[in-house]
């Protein structure tokens, strides 16, 4: 035995049934498409969304809202991290770059200080938004802000 006489085990390979070949092969004529339209037609594909002549649901729906192109997404950093990261590594300043080391944010991350959360320490923050309350909290403990 070598692989010029290997054949496949009985009865696993069927040939296919070859369509409109004539009346002898029993799927002559329409060849089972049917008879006449659209769909028997050589080169049919129906267009993604084609709900038979009904009004397809993509243009039933209402369209509603817009998408701001020029929206800033922030990444939100409470207090409650500041003061938790500042006692862990005894920070005096944080800024973007900290908060990148502790894994608290990404690369391309813009940040903004939220003011949840109780702050003891004087810190110096450097972040590209501050809320109110936040700066309020930090400015009281005569630490400093710094808007990138």
């Amino acid at each position: 035995m070598d692989l010029s006489n290997l054949k496949p085990a009985k009865g696993s390979v069927k040939k296919d049934r070859r369509l409109g070949r004539g009346q002898g092969s029993g799927r002559g004529g329409t060849a089972t498409r049917g008879h006449k339209g659209q769909k028997s037609r050589s080169g049919y594909s129906k267009r993604f969304g084609f709900e038979g002549g009904q009004m397809p649901l993509q243009r039933r729906v209402p369209k509603h809202g817009f998408k701001n192109i020029n929206r800033k997404e922030y990444k939100a950093v409470n207090l409650a991290t500041l003061e938790e990261l500042a006692e862990k590594k005894k920070l005096k300043k944080i800024d973007v770059q900290t908060l990148l080391d502790a894994g608290l944010i990404s690369r391309k991350d813009l940040v903004k200080i939220l003011g949840n959360g109780k702050l003891t320490k004087k810190l110096e923050v450097k972040a590209h938004a501050f809320s109110a309350s936040a700066q309020k909290a930090i400015e009281e403990l005569e630490g400093s802000i710094e808007k990138i």
